[in-house]
């Protein structure tokens, strides 16, 4: 049995746990039950589709038991999962088929719109099991890739950031070090199945440790906390978005959570009246801060530090190595804010055929991450802002390049600018800036709709301003500091259409 094998050494440790509970379908499967299925689904993928080690399987698809039995199954025959996000267009979608190269897409029937463009074999998660088909087992290197999970590029397109099974491991460990997991604990989890969050915070870690996890698709805030009490659930994470959304329901007032020992949340910063109101449930907030290309568990507040260090991210995790570098390319001093690169076993190796963007954002095995951060005397790290320009709505990453492309494709537009703003039930959203050709009045509505053709709901801006001229500063460029200065006068002068 390889090493890698997490589900499959678990089904000989403890056959009979409970590795796996949907909580819509009230399903179960035993760590014994769930490696079966991952063996079976490993032999039919290899006899009846013709995979092999290395070949990609795109996935568009919710949590259920037989995605995470593909896992099993890619954790021993070397298969790659490509989980794309299922908010994309159709277009989207077959950016990512094509680029990574996908051999099958496995979609669930919901999705089917999705997936009209791609000349691939697409099929159901019924069509992975049954027949009688042989083990498919082989050797793997920790080398190897496991995922290639997509994040938006800050030029327009997708970059598929490679996740080896060496990165799956240590950020296991990293996470086991920093969050004390043993074979115990359980989980709720409502992350989507195309974000690395929603994989390598808990879900994997899990895994590897043993541990329990209830799959819920439907975030309900009601139910989720009626599953946290049922599960006995000791570990939760979630984005700031839904903790406040479960602090807002009527159940909150008498949710009584004695098993849990805290709440992960990243994404984006916690506001402190969230965290103490969660702390008055006696339930510890430990904020963190991570990314695909690294991890993504790269840092941990400890609990007894949430108000104290307000806005801090805690401390780096225990194998990883980190800068915080000035535009010269010299190393900040305290206090000081500048990009942060980080390195280490749990560094992705790249993204997935795209040489431009592997030379841009590795250097000598560091990652610039493009966040700028500065590191205090006690050596807390707080995130001061964003080199790049992508913002975070509702724990999504929309970058605003991408965005101003599609908007800039429509026939009476010459120019436009996307900014991320604040938002009180998003965190952030998109406001665009627009001109257009000969001052062409354009129906805001009308492009909206525009845009939802070709970008998930997500990335579409909240708000459309039309302008003659966008700003520039002194270097001729569009002067974005500018835009914000005029959404936030605006706000406080203007009626504007929100559409």
């Amino acid at each position: 049995m390889s090493a890698f094998d997490w589900i499959g050494k678990w089904a000989k440790y403890a056959p009979m746990k409970t590795a796996l509970c949907e909580t819509e379908s009230g399903r179960e499967v035993t760590y014994a039950e769930l490696n079966r299925t991952a063996e079976e689904m490993a032999g039919m993928l290899h006899s009846t589709y013709e995979l092999k080690k290395g070949d990609r399987i795109a996935v568009l698809s919710a949590f259920r038991i037989e995605l995470i039995a593909l896992f099993g199954a890619a954790q021993k025959a070397g298969f790659v999962i490509v989980p794309i996000n299922t908010r994309l267009t159709a277009t989207e979608v077959d950016f990512q088929l094509k680029n990574s190269g996908a051999k099958l897409v496995i979609a669930e029937s919901n999705f089917k719109e999705q997936t009209e463009q791609t000349h691939l074999n697409v099929i159901k998660w019924g069509d992975t099991l049954g027949g009688d088909s042989d083990p498919y087992a082989v050797e793997l290197k920790e080398e190897d890739p496991l995922f290639i999970l997509y994040t938006s590029g800050t030029t327009g397109l997708p970059k598929g950031a490679v996740y080896t099974h060496k990165m799956l491991f240590w950020n296991s460990v990293n996470t086991h070090l920093r969050l004390n997991l043993t074979a115990n604990d359980t989980t709720v989890n409502c992350m989507p199945a195309f974000h690395t969050g929603g994989w390598n915070v808990l879900i994997t870690p899990l895994l590897h440790h043993g541990g329990t996890i209830w799959l819920t698709n439907e975030f309900e805030a009601e139910d989720v906390l009626a599953n946290l009490e049922k599960s006995e659930s000791t570990l939760f994470m979630a984005v700031p978005t839904m903790l406040k959304i479960l602090g807002d329901t009527e159940r909150f007032s008498s949710l009584k959570l004695p098993s849990i020992r805290y709440f992960i949340v990243g994404g984006e910063a916690l506001p402190i009246p969230v965290i103490e109101a969660w702390d008055e449930k006696g339930i510890p907030i430990r904020q963190g801060y991570g990314l695909t290309e690294v991890g993504p568990n790269v840092t941990s507040l400890h609990q007894n530090d949430a108000l104290q260090k307000r806005g801090s991210i805690g401390f780096f995790n225990f194998y990883i190595d980190a800068r915080v570098v000035s535009d010269s390319g010299t190393d900040c001093k305290t206090n000081e804010v500048g990009e942060l690169w980080l390195k280490g076993p749990n560094v992705s190796p790249g993204y997935w055929q795209n040489n431009d963007a592997n030379a841009s954002s590795f250097v000598d095995g560091w990652f610039k991450t493009g966040d700028l951060v500065r590191i205090d005397a006690e050596g807390f790290v707080f995130v001061a802002g964003r080199k790049k320009e992508m913002y975070i709505s509702g724990g999504e990453n929309v970058y605003p390049r991408e965005v101003e492309k599609v908007i800039q494709s429509h026939p009476d537009v010459t120019e436009a600018s996307v900014i991320g703003v604040p938002d009180k039930k998003w965190g952030e959203s998109g406001a665009a800036w627009v001109a257009t050709r000969d001052n062409t009045p354009l129906n805001q509505s009308a492009l909206k709709a525009y845009v939802a053709e070709r970008l998930a709901k997500f990335k579409i801006p909240k708000y459309f301003f039309f302008t003659e001229a966008l700003p520039l500063n002194t270097t001729g460029k569009i002067d974005k500091k500018k835009l914000l200065e005029l959404y936030t006068n605006q706000q406080k002068t203007s009626n504007h259409e929100n559409v």
